[in-house]
């Protein structure tokens, strides 16, 4: 039965600085450094043959640093901005507490954990859905079909919807899930797809 280990990067620079990053290509701080291999720890031991990441490097080194401590590649690699976070929109970069000032507690609250409503000029989760699910089912899902065990280092709105999908979460349930950042998560896939078992490393 292959395994889907998902990943959420390691702290950035503006998650450090409680910025909306989005699609603005941050560093991990050291704390994420430390995060990533603290993952990678994680993965020691394990087998896995492809490897898919976002584009931005926040991703990208957090998948390099807990390989690398793992011991683990070089491995087959796709990247691809479906699997990149939320994009904010013009909040983007903006402090989180700066915007509640500028634009309401209960505003900001919407924007950053409901389903379907967006930040202006920004995407909402299922946006973010409509994009991961597709791109999910047509490299992911049959990678796992196929038998490999897949690593997914992506980041916490991408990982939501996917993980909405996998556990069949509800537009309500889906609102109170956080995903760790650093901390692997592990799914036993079957081989047709369904989801037999799930834990945190």
């Amino acid at each position: 039965m292959p395994d889907l280990i998902l990943l959420r990067h390691g702290e950035s620079q503006w998650n450090l600085e409680n910025r909306f990053t989005g699609w603005v290509d941050q560093p991990l701080s050291p704390r994420g450094e430390a995060e990533a291999r603290v993952a990678g720890e994680k993965l020691r031991g394990r087998k896995i043959d492809k490897l898919y990441t976002s584009v931005l490097v926040r991703a990208t080194e957090t998948a390099r640093l807990a390989l690398e401590t793992a011991g683990i590649g070089p491995l087959p690699t796709e990247r691809d901005a479906a699997l990149n976070e939320r994009m904010y929109g013009d909040i983007t970069g903006m402090n989180k507490d700066e915007a509640r000032q500028r634009y309401g507690a209960e505003q900001v609250r919407l924007w950053r954990r409901s389903y379907d409503v967006r930040p202006p000029g920004g995407e909402s989760l299922a946006d973010t859905a409509a994009r991961v699910l597709p791109y999910w089912e047509s490299h992911i899902l049959p990678d796992l079909k196929a038998g490999k065990n897949v690593l997914v280092v992506a980041h916490g709105n991408s990982l939501r919807a996917l993980v909405m999908h996998l556990d069949g979460l509800t537009r309500e349930q889906v609102l109170e899930l956080e995903i760790p950042t650093g901390v692997p998560l592990l799914y036993e896939i079957t081989a047709d797809g369904q989801v037999a078992a799930k834990r945190y490393l």
